[in-house]
């Protein structure tokens, strides 16, 4: 059987492959979408590493172009309006753009984010790859719509079997595959988001189906921990940009689509230039305001960048947390054997000095930035089980009559282990007299950090505290099933009517069993709501 693995990145997406014939995950290159990234490996040699960039660009009506043949063509920066990229982040966080109207069609995240990866899968018969599994890799904090609209696709897709993991385990699993008992944290730190993910593998001699009746090997991972925040490359370009126009005495307003397009791609350009270098400079002709933009950047005002953006306190949050929950178990920070860097903003300099600041510079290694994930996500094949648990909260939001409000009432806290049952049901009444039916809205918790940044008189960047809010996000889509109990008699009001027991099965799917406390009668029983993540 071949599985195909896709990490799907907000600046670059990896495809590769593993056959059932073959114990070692192949790199795909797409011609004319594929971009080659080269490192050197542990014993010197030269690789190359290919990727296809994150974009997409509307040509014409009938023809939208993707991966390599925008970035090197420099499609984007004549025509911005016409240009989707970071589309992949937008679907993570639940946020829909406004759709564009291109050539009399509208092009929203969803639709262009299908695009990308449907064109990508029509690339592998070219390839005689014919995949009858695929691995999706997620955010650690991805919420159920994104989930939904994956496994959606993999539907549309007609592959046979569709699995999800997180990006950040994935890269731990790659690692920590072949090495029964290793203890590992991923730092996933990429275009879009920051992942963390604290992995523990386990060796299981288990039967199996030989002819001479022998025992195998397999691997068990459990995780043990996970924290994640929506912060990535593309917000550092940005925020290089808002220093630079903020010293010449300008704004993001007053910068037009080009112009601002070109300034996002110098500052890619010295961000990458300063992990290896302590000074960079790059020059560039305005042709729409006839400016001449010469930006210059050194490493330390970079730092002074990520520290007033608040950028190192998130990482320094999310480490804390990891840590927090592995002490809590039992595991002190220096039970963890090997600390690996993932993604593209995993070279920053100040985050990796950050890090190793952390965990001692010998336990921190940066060996694959580009494909961990990818690799990590196809070890899944050699696992017996992931053991996990929940990364979100779970809620019922009920109606206050009283106040004329919602409230919601915790169900499932983060970072409990499944399968698992609420230990007492949920009593409900209903909120009007003589309503015939009670509808269960279950939803995510989701915890948002925010900063305000302001500048002083001289320019210079300044921001609050990380103040840290709740959301609730309601798992009610046209993927899940709402549980909807109906009442025979009509429900009283300031009567006790249903009693409800929650339940998270071993496949994550989260069971809703309703009783009528008046009639007795069992109304829903075991009915799947939602899958959970």
């Amino acid at each position: 059987m071949t599985t195909v693995a896709i990490d799907f990145g907000t600046s670059n997406t990896v495809v590769c492959i593993l056959e059932s014939d073959t114990q070692s995950p192949k790199n795909l290159r797409f011609n004319q979408l594929s971009r080659i990234f080269t490192k050197k490996t542990a014993t010197g040699e030269v690789e190359d590493i290919p990727v296809v960039p994150t974009l997409v660009f509307v040509k014409s009506k009938d023809e939208l172009l993707l991966g390599e043949q925008v970035r090197a063509q420099r499609l984007g920066f004549a025509q911005p309006e016409r240009l989707f990229k970071a589309f992949k982040r937008d679907l993570a966080t639940d946020f829909q753009t406004p759709p564009r109207q291109i050539n009399g069609n509208s092009y929203n995240t969803k639709l262009i984010a299908e695009f990308f990866l449907q064109a990508i899968w029509q690339q592998l018969p070219q390839q005689e790859v014919h995949a009858e599994k695929i691995i999706f890799t997620v955010p650690v904090g991805a919420f159920e719509r994104y989930l939904d609209w994956f496994r959606d696709l993999a539907t549309r897709l007609k592959v046979a079997e569709v699995q999800l993991v997180d990006e950040s385990t994935a890269a731990a699993l790659g690692y920590a595959v072949k090495r029964p008992g290793s203890l590992v944290l991923v730092v996933d730190f990429g275009g879009g988001t920051l992942d963390l993910s604290l992995v523990r593998t386990a060796s299981n001699t288990s039967q199996a189906s030989l002819s001479q009746g022998s025992t195998q090997k397999v691997l068990q991972a459990q995780v043990l921990a996970k924290s994640d925040a929506y912060v990535g490359g593309i917000d550092i370009d940005t925020w290089i940009v808002e220093h630079y126009l903020q010293q010449i005495g300008s704004s993001r307003a007053e910068v037009e689509g080009v112009g601002w397009q070109n300034l996002l791609e110098i500052a890619e350009k010295l961000k990458i230039r300063l992990s290896i270098a302590e000074l960079a400079k790059e020059s560039w002709f305005d042709d729409e305001n006839f400016i001449a933009h010469e930006l210059q950047l050194s490493r330390e005002e970079l730092e002074e960048i990520l520290e007033s953006r608040q950028l190192l306190e998130q990482l320094r949050q999310a480490l804390d947390e990891v840590l927090a929950i592995a002490f809590s178990q039992g595991i002190s920070k220096s039970h963890i054997e090997q600390v690996l860097l993932v993604g593209g903003s995993c070279l920053i300099p100040a985050v990796q000095q950050l890090v190793i600041s952390y965990f001692g510079r010998h336990r921190v290694k940066l060996d694959k930035p580009f494909e961990a994930v990818a690799h990590g996500a196809l070890a899944l094949s050699q696992l017996v089980e992931v053991d996990d648990y929940l990364h979100h909260s779970y809620a019922i939001r009920l109606w206050e009559p009283s106040i004329k409000t919602y409230s919601y009432l915790s169900l499932f806290d983060k970072g409990m282990k499944y399968p698992c049952k609420r230990p007492e049901p949920l009593i409900l009444q209903v909120a009007n007299e003589g309503q015939r039916d009670i509808r269960l809205d279950i939803g995510e918790i989701a915890e948002v950090s925010r900063a305000e940044v302001t500048f002083d008189a001289q320019g210079r960047m300044s921001s609050s505290q990380l103040h840290q809010h709740v959301e609730y996000r309601s798992l009610e889509s046209q993927h899940q099933q709402v549980c909807v109990a109906r009442l025979d008699p009509p429900g009283e009001e300031k009567k006790d009517r249903i009693s409800v027991n929650f339940e998270i099965d071993k496949e994550r799917v989260l069971l809703a069993t309703v009783r009528d406390l008046l009639t007795k009668q069992v109304l829903v029983e075991n009915k799947a709501i939602a899958k959970l993540y």
